[in-house]
Protein backbone atom coordinates (compact mmCIF):
# COMPACT_ATOMS: atom_id res chain seq x y z
CA UNK A 1 0.00 0.00 0.00
CA UNK A 2 1.42 3.44 -1.00
CA UNK A 3 -0.35 5.94 0.76
CA UNK A 4 -1.65 9.53 -1.06
CA UNK A 5 0.12 12.58 -1.29
CA UNK A 6 -1.81 15.01 -0.12
CA UNK A 7 -1.69 15.55 3.33
CA UNK A 8 -5.21 15.71 4.33
CA UNK A 9 -6.05 12.02 2.35
CA UNK A 10 -2.49 10.94 4.04
CA UNK A 11 -3.89 11.88 7.45
CA UNK A 12 -7.25 10.14 6.49
CA UNK A 13 -5.70 6.66 5.62
CA UNK A 14 -2.83 6.72 8.73
CA UNK A 15 -5.80 7.74 11.28
CA UNK A 16 -7.33 5.05 9.51
CA UNK A 17 -5.03 2.70 10.18
CA UNK A 18 -4.51 3.48 13.97
CA UNK A 19 -8.34 3.91 14.64
CA UNK A 20 -8.62 0.34 13.91
CA UNK A 21 -5.68 -0.52 16.31
CA UNK A 22 -7.52 1.84 18.68
CA UNK A 23 -10.90 -0.24 18.43
CA UNK A 24 -9.38 -3.50 18.84
CA UNK A 25 -7.55 -3.08 21.53
CA UNK A 26 -8.61 -4.72 24.35
CA UNK A 27 -6.79 -4.06 27.42
CA UNK A 28 -5.84 -0.44 27.90
CA UNK A 29 -3.25 -1.16 30.55
CA UNK A 30 -0.68 -3.53 28.91
CA UNK A 31 2.47 -1.82 28.54
CA UNK A 32 3.68 -0.18 25.09
CA UNK A 33 7.35 0.18 23.83
CA UNK A 34 7.26 3.15 25.51
CA UNK A 35 9.04 3.20 28.50
CA UNK A 36 6.24 3.30 31.14
CA UNK A 37 3.69 3.87 28.88
CA UNK A 38 0.48 1.55 28.35
CA UNK A 39 -1.35 1.17 25.32
CA UNK A 40 -3.89 3.66 26.78
CA UNK A 41 -0.67 6.17 27.18
CA UNK A 42 -0.23 5.92 23.76
CA UNK A 43 -3.56 7.47 22.72
CA UNK A 44 -3.72 10.14 25.13
CA UNK A 45 -0.05 11.16 23.88
CA UNK A 46 -1.48 12.06 20.45
CA UNK A 47 -4.61 13.06 21.54
CA UNK A 48 -3.31 15.29 24.01
CA UNK A 49 -0.31 17.36 22.97
CA UNK A 50 -1.58 18.25 19.19
CA UNK A 51 -3.91 20.24 20.22
CA UNK A 52 -1.66 22.24 22.66
CA UNK A 53 0.69 22.19 19.09
CA UNK A 54 -2.21 23.63 17.46
CA UNK A 55 -2.83 26.64 19.93
CA UNK A 56 0.30 27.62 19.76
CA UNK A 57 -0.60 29.07 16.60
CA UNK A 58 -3.63 30.31 17.66
CA UNK A 59 -5.84 27.39 16.11
CA UNK A 60 -8.29 25.48 19.09
CA UNK A 61 -9.87 21.87 18.21
CA UNK A 62 -13.28 21.05 20.52
CA UNK A 63 -12.36 18.56 23.18
CA UNK A 64 -13.90 15.28 22.81
CA UNK A 65 -14.14 12.24 25.20
CA UNK A 66 -11.22 11.59 27.17
CA UNK A 67 -9.05 8.93 26.76
CA UNK A 68 -9.20 7.95 30.65
CA UNK A 69 -12.91 7.71 29.55
CA UNK A 70 -13.32 6.35 26.47
CA UNK A 71 -10.01 5.92 24.35
CA UNK A 72 -11.98 4.82 21.58
CA UNK A 73 -14.23 7.98 21.35
CA UNK A 74 -11.32 10.16 22.30
CA UNK A 75 -9.93 9.23 19.04
CA UNK A 76 -12.30 9.12 16.98
CA UNK A 77 -13.71 12.94 18.01
CA UNK A 78 -9.68 13.57 17.50
CA UNK A 79 -9.11 12.35 14.46
CA UNK A 80 -12.63 13.76 13.26
CA UNK A 81 -11.60 17.25 14.50
CA UNK A 82 -8.00 16.82 12.33
CA UNK A 83 -9.23 16.00 9.06
CA UNK A 84 -11.79 18.37 9.39
CA UNK A 85 -9.24 20.91 9.95
CA UNK A 86 -6.86 20.15 7.01
CA UNK A 87 -10.47 19.64 5.10
CA UNK A 88 -11.39 23.44 5.56
CA UNK A 89 -8.28 25.14 6.62
CA UNK A 90 -5.75 23.43 5.20
CA UNK A 91 -4.61 26.29 2.77
CA UNK A 92 -4.12 28.60 5.50
CA UNK A 93 -0.86 29.88 6.81
CA UNK A 94 0.34 28.77 10.24
CA UNK A 95 2.85 29.98 12.39
CA UNK A 96 3.84 28.26 15.77
CA UNK A 97 6.80 29.68 17.45
CA UNK A 98 9.03 26.79 17.49
CA UNK A 99 8.49 25.46 14.16
CA UNK A 100 7.83 28.31 12.38
CA UNK A 101 5.71 28.77 9.18
CA UNK A 102 4.20 26.14 6.70
CA UNK A 103 0.62 25.58 5.34
CA UNK A 104 -1.96 24.46 7.99
CA UNK A 105 -1.96 21.27 6.18
CA UNK A 106 1.68 20.82 5.70
CA UNK A 107 2.27 21.78 9.23
CA UNK A 108 -0.44 19.05 10.46
CA UNK A 109 1.16 16.02 7.97
CA UNK A 110 4.68 16.84 8.68
CA UNK A 111 4.72 17.24 12.66
CA UNK A 112 1.23 15.29 13.23
CA UNK A 113 0.38 12.95 10.85
CA UNK A 114 4.06 11.57 10.89
CA UNK A 115 4.02 10.82 14.86
CA UNK A 116 0.46 9.11 14.15
CA UNK A 117 2.11 6.54 11.82
CA UNK A 118 4.81 5.93 14.02
CA UNK A 119 3.13 5.44 17.28
CA UNK A 120 0.61 2.84 15.46
CA UNK A 121 3.61 0.48 15.49
CA UNK A 122 3.79 0.75 19.69
CA UNK A 123 -0.27 0.55 19.95
CA UNK A 124 0.07 -2.21 17.47
CA UNK A 125 2.52 -3.45 19.48
CA UNK A 126 1.49 -3.55 22.75
CA UNK A 127 -1.61 -4.96 21.80
CA UNK A 128 -0.95 -8.16 19.60
CA UNK A 129 -1.74 -6.44 16.59
CA UNK A 130 0.08 -6.25 13.26
CA UNK A 131 1.15 -2.43 12.42
CA UNK A 132 0.43 -2.66 9.21
CA UNK A 133 2.51 0.63 8.00
CA UNK A 134 3.04 1.33 5.04
CA UNK A 135 6.97 0.83 3.93
CA UNK A 136 7.28 3.61 1.49
CA UNK A 137 6.11 6.27 4.07
CA UNK A 138 8.31 4.97 6.26
CA UNK A 139 11.72 4.95 4.10
CA UNK A 140 10.14 8.75 3.28
CA UNK A 141 9.92 9.35 7.34
CA UNK A 142 13.36 7.95 7.75
CA UNK A 143 15.53 9.78 4.87
CA UNK A 144 13.79 12.75 6.29
CA UNK A 145 14.99 12.18 9.81
CA UNK A 146 18.31 10.89 9.62
CA UNK A 147 20.11 14.39 8.29
CA UNK A 148 18.80 16.13 11.51
CA UNK A 149 19.46 12.96 13.65
CA UNK A 150 21.48 15.64 16.50
CA UNK A 151 18.46 17.87 16.83
CA UNK A 152 15.96 15.24 17.08
CA UNK A 153 18.29 13.39 19.76
CA UNK A 154 19.17 16.67 21.63
CA UNK A 155 15.00 17.16 21.86
CA UNK A 156 14.35 14.28 24.07
CA UNK A 157 11.57 12.90 22.01
CA UNK A 158 13.47 10.28 20.68
CA UNK A 159 15.05 7.62 22.61
CA UNK A 160 18.82 6.53 21.64
CA UNK A 161 19.21 4.32 18.36
CA UNK A 162 18.69 0.93 17.91
CA UNK A 163 21.09 -0.92 15.50
CA UNK A 164 18.95 -2.69 13.39
CA UNK A 165 20.39 -4.28 9.76
CA UNK A 166 20.61 -1.86 7.15
CA UNK A 167 19.02 -4.15 4.56
CA UNK A 168 16.24 -4.45 7.49
CA UNK A 169 12.82 -3.71 5.98
CA UNK A 170 12.33 0.13 6.27
CA UNK A 171 9.35 0.35 9.32
CA UNK A 172 12.14 -1.73 11.26
CA UNK A 173 14.68 0.27 10.51
CA UNK A 174 12.77 3.52 11.24
CA UNK A 175 11.29 2.27 14.50
CA UNK A 176 15.01 1.35 15.82
CA UNK A 177 16.03 4.79 14.58
CA UNK A 178 13.25 6.20 16.84
CA UNK A 179 14.76 4.18 19.76
CA UNK A 180 12.31 1.50 19.54
CA UNK A 181 13.53 -2.38 19.51
CA UNK A 182 11.95 -3.85 16.37
CA UNK A 183 11.64 -7.56 18.34
CA UNK A 184 9.77 -5.79 20.95
CA UNK A 185 6.83 -7.56 22.76
CA UNK A 186 4.78 -6.80 25.56
CA UNK A 187 5.83 -8.65 28.55
CA UNK A 188 4.26 -12.07 28.78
Amino acid sequence: MTLAESPAERHREVAGVFADRVAATRDWGTPAPVAGWTARDVVAHLVDWFPAFLGAGGITLDPGPTVTDDPVGAWRHHAGAVQHLIETRGDESFTHPYAGTHRLADAVDRFYTADVFMHTWDLARATGQQPGLDEDFAAVLLAGMQPIEELLRTSGQYGAPVAVAADAPAVDRLMGFIGRDPRWAPPQ
